[in-house]
């Protein structure tokens, strides 16, 4: 079944992302066209971007580029949960996403930020990200506000309409992510196609 990764783009203590990346996979739980994971880049510590090489080449040195290798590997979509930091998203997400570049590529990505304009300026900056890491964004994309969804700008209280909105957008999303599957499944190797072949 496909799979799409809800990615907590904040480690901040305290912070409002981590109420917000819930309610989303409590939303998308509901859901029997696709399986979801709550991916929380605090349990991903990943230093300032530390790989020798580029990551275009996949030759990874470090067992934490290793490990998230490996989990983003899992995925055929994303949900990306971002602040909106100085007009921009988070450092911590920035750096999670320059650590790989094949483990993107081909796959579907969605938004839901929040901020003082519902993290809409976060977004636009990873939609550029995205397309250069060959994420297909869909258009449909959720702005919460720090004014009004969230009671002293820290207790997150959503109101009713926004649940059709992530409905929205996770209905493009999963219809994308299933759409690309074939172009990042792994291969068939020409052994394997060999076997098959002997065996019909």
């Amino acid at each position: 079944m496909t799979k799409i990764g809800i990615i907590l783009g904040s480690t901040r203590p305290g912070r409002n992302g981590e109420a917000v990346a819930k309610w989303v996979l409590e939303i998308a739980s509901r859901r029997d066209d696709a399986q979801f994971e709550l991916i929380d880049l605090a349990d991903y510590p990943l230093p300032h971007l530390d790989e020798p090489g580029s990551a275009a080449w996949g030759n990874y040195q470090n067992d934490h580029t290793k490990a998230w290798s490996a989990k983003i590997s899992e995925f055929d979509g994303f949900v990306f949960v971002t602040p909106e930091y100085n007009h921009s998203t988070s450092g911590v997400l920035k750096n999670a996403l320059d650590y790989l570049y094949k483990e993107w590529n081909n796959k579907a990505a969605a938004f839901v930020s929040y901020g003082g304009v519902g993290g809409a300026r976060a977004v636009e900056h990873l939609r550029l990200i995205a397309s250069e890491l060959q994420l297909a964004t869909v258009r449909a994309q959720v702005a919460i506000s720090l004014v009004t969804e969230f009671e002293n700008f820290s207790v997150f209280t959503p109101g009713d309409y926004l649940e059709p909105m992530v409905d929205t957008m996770l209905d493009q999303l999963v219809a994308w992510s299933k759409a690309l599957e074939p172009l990042h499944a792994p291969s068939v190797s020409t052994e394997e196609l060999d076997d098959e072949s002997v065996a019909a």
